[in-house]
């Protein structure tokens, strides 16, 4: 007994291990001092070492030869953290801890820091998750109203997944945006399902469903009829995408002429010719630093997407000389062989006329996909422009005028409803419209239309009212009983019968007090109605934070209203996060990982915030009206559409272009 003793002091001693455990010699037991873990000795490290190895990794001093110096637990967490937010910030994959590539750079910056294993960042990984997802429902909990974006996904591994974002308005009028989920679907994708889950996501995440007023989608039948199962059972607004519709009109348009089809054709074989060939290539920039053009590489466009089509012909016409030149050039085109690649001069001209015609739709486009500002209520205004816009610039060619006259009647079709208001299925973009104090006008209606829009604004602020005040009903009860039962009230019980009981009386005076509500609430929707049109350069989000105090009841129905994107972008902006994470070199990662990382990448911007504030939850960094593509002098009258959207569309089209490259 005596010589155990002594070889366990001894063992003690020598062992670094020791270091990271404390020993009970009563029970023969062993205590982790970072997890507090009791584990039975038996005279051996073995034990203690083989969990330091799987639960603590990053513990240098846990390798067996217990020799060589070691990071702080303080520095390891410093450090560990780091990596895993990196990670997820630049959606790397997890396996890069594993490279030695990388573990030999982290090694050269702190020789004394052992990076974990693969198994325990996707430990840590899971453990955040769950800590955002607590971040995220204490944040909206304290929301007033919230509205929906939802689209669906395939990623490489042939996985489907439902895409879902939330938008509000904070107490500071900041539009703020959230990723709720990339829900893995495992069922078909029917109409009840597509309406369970997202019910399933409202519940995750502790929303009531009567917070909820809208849903953003797709025009796809299946999501449109779960629209429209949603709002029969909890009366949440259907709204489609805009820009899905804005991108059937052009791509109807541009199918049904068939020479505007050859030119488009013939613009992506020359494209595809400089793309394939090394020779023409480098013969097109020779010709472009020759002739002083900037040295921007041509754009294949995808057929199903019109604004990249719209990106491949501007950039055809900014280097139409040096493409022109190239194919001259006797080394290119030995014999003239491939001569007929060139445009004709009337494809040109067409083509010309085309990028012209298209780019007001690219800048709508532009402008209806942001987050950082108002979209739906500027929806009206904006169709009703665009199709004059269409309309009004005089082309040459035939198949451009046929462009204009189709594309102003597929507008008309399309949003033929949006003209039209019907007080039992009240349009939502309308009574967004309405609370935007810049087209509270609602000049783009008939008078007629406009009452109706007026009559259900202050219906539905006599509700918000009537709401308001039931609270504060319920909680003066318990005082009302308290004064029936004192002393004091008891003792003029013969007043009270000369009098009248109250019961009498609560009648008329509960009468009295709605009808002094209706007065409040008429003359606030008059007051707001009746006042001058907000500047269209002005932020309507800046104004309700000034006039909230003055329009209290309507300030409530703006947060709801101007909430709703136009658009079903912010849950197809998630898909390009997860096609990233759920790329092929991380094709094996399972489904929930997949949403687990997009969600954390997504509101990566909360993870280095201690606290987390409702304003601190904007996605982007612009807060300013004005800075972005898209805001400011868009709506500054009719024309300015065309000019303003050209310029959109440059800077946009730039961008894309550049990081294409």
């Amino acid at each position: 007994m005596a010589e155990n003793e002594r070889s366990s002091f001894k063992r003690q001693k020598m062992s670094k291990v020791w270091n990271h455990f404390t020993l009970r010699k009563a029970d023969n037991m062993v205590q982790c001092i970072y997890c507090k873990t009791d584990l039975a000795y038996h005279n051996s490290t073995s034990s203690m070492l083989q969990h330091l190895n799987r639960k603590h990794p990053h513990v240098n001093s846990a390798s067996p030869s217990g020799v060589g110096p070691s990071c702080t637990v303080e520095e390891t967490a410093v450090f560990t953290k780091s990596i895993l937010n990196m990670l997820i910030t630049d959606m790397r994959p997890l396996s890069m801890v594993d490279d030695t590539g990388f573990r030999n750079m982290i090694k050269a910056f702190n020789p004394k820091y052992t990076i974990p294993s693969r198994t325990h960042f996707t430990n840590m990984v899971e453990q955040k998750y769950s800590e955002m997802i607590d971040k995220l429902k204490s944040v909206l909990k304290e929301t007033d109203c919230v509205a929906l974006t939802t689209d669906i996904w395939t990623s490489v591994a042939t996985e489907a997944y439902l895409g879902i974002t939330c938008h509000f308005l904070g107490d500071d009028w900041e539009m703020q945006s959230l990723s709720l989920t990339t829900m893995p679907l495992e069922e078909r994708h029917t109409a009840s399902n597509i309406a369970d889950w997202l019910e399933e996501a409202a519940t995750k995440f502790h929303i009531p469903f009567k917070k909820l007023k809208a849903v953003v989608h797709d025009n796809g039948a299946n999501v449109v009829a779960a629209a429209r199962i949603l709002k029969e059972r909890h009366g949440w607004a259907s709204v489609r995408c805009a820009g899905h519709t804005l991108n059937l009109v052009v791509q109807n348009t541009l199918k049904s002429n068939k020479t505007i089809s050859s030119c488009v054709a013939s613009a992506r074989c020359l494209v595809e010719h400089f793309k394939k060939s090394e020779l023409a290539c480098t013969k097109l920039k020779e010709k472009q630093q020759q002739m002083g053009v900037q040295q921007h590489m041509l754009v294949q466009d995808v057929s199903t997407r019109w604004n990249n089509t719209l990106h491949m012909l501007s950039r055809l016409l900014e280097q139409r000389w040096p493409v022109t030149a190239a194919l001259s050039d006797p080394a290119v085109n030995p014999r003239g062989k491939n001569h007929y690649l060139d445009l004709k001069p009337e494809q040109w001209i067409l083509t010309e006329e085309l990028t012209q015609i298209l780019e007001p739709f690219e800048g709508a486009t532009v402008f209806l996909s942001g987050e950082q500002y108002v979209t739906l209520s500027a929806l009206p205004q904006l169709v009703q422009t665009l199709k004059k816009s269409t309309l009004s610039p005089a082309f040459e060619t035939t198949p451009v005028k046929a462009f204009q006259n189709l594309a102003a009647e597929q507008i008309t079709d399309r949003w033929k409803d949006l003209f039209t208001f019907k007080p039992e299925d009240p349009n939502t973009a309308l009574l967004a419209a309405a609370m935007d104090p810049r087209f509270r006008k609602l000049k783009f209606l008939s008078s007629e239309e406009s009452f109706k829009v007026q009559s259900t604004i202050q219906t539905m602020a006599l509700t918000v009212r009537r709401q308001g005040r039931q609270p504060n009903e319920q909680g003066n009860e318990s005082t009302t009983n308290t004064e029936e039962e004192c002393p004091a009230t008891q003792a003029q019980g013969s007043s009270r019968n000369v009098l009248g009981s109250s019961s009498d009386s609560s009648c008329s005076d509960e009468e009295d007090e709605d009808e002094k509500q209706n007065r409040e609430v008429q003359r606030e929707v008059l007051q707001y109605f009746g006042e001058h049109p907000l500047s269209k350069k002005e932020d309507p989000l800046s104004w309700w934070r000034e006039n909230a105090a003055r329009y209290p009841t309507l300030a409530k129905l703006a947060k709801s209203f101007l909430s709703i994107p136009a658009t079903s972008t912010p849950s197809e902006r998630l898909f390009s996060a997860a096609g990233n994470i759920a790329s092929k070199r991380r094709a094996s990662l399972t489904p929930d990982h997949v949403n687990m990382l997009t969600f954390l990448h997504c509101n990566h911007h909360l993870l280095t915030q201690p606290t987390v504030s409702k304003s601190s939850l904007l996605i982007g960094q612009s807060h300013t009206w004005g800075s972005g593509e898209g805001r400011g002098h868009f709506y500054e009258h009719e024309s300015v559409l065309l000019q303003t959207s050209r310029k959109m569309c440059c800077k946009t089209q730039a961008a894309q272009i550049h990081m294409r490259e």
